[in-house]
């Protein structure tokens, strides 16, 4: 992200912008100095009309707001509203005005050459000190077409931005945490049959249907994802719309050996906790260099008191005690980076040392529970297979007393599955969301960042004839298409 000057004579000065807002690429910064709200004349025609406005439009030409307010354009007067805005909050010398602003890296040298025919120029300017830049994470879409993100980029995005908005200097989780979530439901919903169903769901929001739901379209690969990943869970499981023996048992079954699918569980949990200190660490150094990543509880300090406490518990589960020997020193090691951290935080004195012997408790207590928290990816997988367990229990009971039966089987096995289906995805999809919010995103990320909200107006053109009768003929022809601007 690159703070920007845009830099016009005056006279060129809305033209400019209204390739800037066409471009939708450059958030500009508005005066907003907490004075008495001085409404353009734009806004003030808008307000007396009373109407709900529509969506905002440009004109490309400076439109007549007398004939836009007769006629009850509340589109063009709203696209107008913001112009003004932006132009109240340009700062002149002379002939020459100027804006400031952010854009993306990638988008500086397009916009530049854009507004360079309006007589404008876009400079980069150096980042202020103190100021952190708006935050663009590389999945997300805007209204711009001048942004393109990967479908499945695309899909995970709200996984991170339902959490809060990534800081500027940290990292991009969102491709990492999508394929986090996509696992953990798969596990906890694992049944091939199931797995398959959501697959189908997520090709028919691709397909748009059903149309009331059209807006959830960008969201199929996630759902996709999750799909697949809980039928090759079902495969592991031998779980096919619950145990029809259909699918063999290739890992485990879950009602069968449940202590091993619990400790699969944990040992996941605990390698996705490694990773997220990790990530800690460098996002802490990031934000505040080296003294920041190594006192922080999210990250060095943090990190050393886990991988100690792990060692610790490596000790009680082999009996090895070289183990815990060195486990011990390990998290003694981050509990002091610890406190030293936590304390300088505080007051100091007695009180300070009491609430940092309270917050070191608490950062260790947190570390054994987020361990066995992720025991319910096996305790979830289990009901999962339990309740596909007395669907088809049911079903074949009924099915050997005659034909009687049989359709009583079928509306057995068509309900049960139906309901666990749903049951189990909204219990599955919550708890994946649970763990990947306080338990890994908790080590990510310490602050908020400022999302980066370019702004993006669609722009009438007009062309021929329509383009040259002055500010009436441009209010009453915006927004036609191409043949009717030529009967203009």
């Amino acid at each position: 992200m690159r703070r920007v000057a845009i830099v016009a004579p005056e006279q060129a000065l809305r033209e400019s912008l209204v390739r800037i807002a066409e471009a939708g690429c450059v958030e500009i910064d508005l005066a907003g100095d907490g004075g008495p709200d001085v409404r353009g004349r734009a806004a003030t025609r808008l307000q007396r009309l009373r109407a709900e406005p529509a969506q905002p439009v440009l004109s490309e030409a400076p439109p007549d707001l007398d004939a836009l307010e007769r006629e009850g354009r509340t589109d063009l007067l709203a696209g107008e509203a913001q112009l003004e805005e932006r132009l109240g909050s340009a700062v002149r010398h002379g002939a020459v005005a100027a804006l400031a602003g952010w854009c993306p890296e990638a988008q500086v040298g397009a916009t530049a050459a854009r507004i360079a025919g309006a007589g404008g120029a876009l400079m980069p300017l150096r980042t202020p000190r103190g100021i952190d830049p708006p935050t663009l994470l590389t999945g997300a879409d805007t209204a711009s077409p001048a942004f393109t993100a990967r479908p499945v980029r695309r899909s995970f995005t709200p996984l991170v931005t339902t959490y809060g908005t990534v800081p500027y200097a940290d990292l991009d989780p969102t491709m990492a945490a999508g394929i986090v979530y996509v696992v953990m439901f798969g596990l906890m919903f694992g049944d091939a049959g199931h797995g398959l169903l959501l697959v189908g769901i997520a090709l028919l929001l691709r397909a748009g249907r059903p149309r009331r739901v059209a807006a959830l379209r960008p969201l199929w690969p996630f759902v996709a994802g999750a799909g697949l990943a809980a039928a090759l869970a079902g495969v592991a499981y031998g779980e096919f719309f619950g145990p029809t023996g259909v699918l063999p048992v290739l890992w485990l079954e879950p009602l069968e050996e449940p202590m091993r699918l619990l400790a699969a569980a944990v040992g996941l949990g605990a390698v996705l906790l490694a990773v997220a200190y990790a990530a800690g660490i460098v996002n802490r150094w990031r934000e505040g260099g080296p003294a920041a990543a190594l006192y922080a509880t999210t990250g060095i300090a943090g990190a050393a008191l886990y991988l100690g406490l792990a060692a610790v518990a490596g000790y009680v589960w082999l009996g090895q005690a070289g183990y815990g020997v060195v486990g011990a020193a390990i998290a003694a090691v981050g509990l002091a980076l610890a406190g030293v951290g936590l304390y300088a935080t505080t007051a100091g004195g007695p009180g300070g040392a009491v609430q940092t012997g309270i917050q070191l408790f608490d950062a260790v207590v947190r570390i054994g529970s987020n361990v066995v928290s992720f025991a319910r990816l096996a305790a979830f997988g289990l009901t999962h297979a339990a309740l596909g367990a007395i669907v088809w229990d049911g079903t074949t009971a009924l099915a050997g007393r005659g034909p009687v039966g049989v359709v009583a089987a079928v509306l057995v096995f068509l309900a049960g599955n139906a309901l666990t289906f749903a049951l189990e995805a909204l219990v599955a999809g919550v708890q994946a969301l649970r763990l990947e919010f306080y338990e890994l995103f908790s080590r990510l990320f310490e602050g908020e960042g400022r999302p980066f909200r370019p702004w993006h107006l669609p722009v009438e053109h007009l062309t021929g004839p329509a383009a040259d009768t002055g500010p009436l003929a441009v209010a009453q022809a915006v927004r036609r298409g191409p043949a009717r601007e030529e009967e203009a």
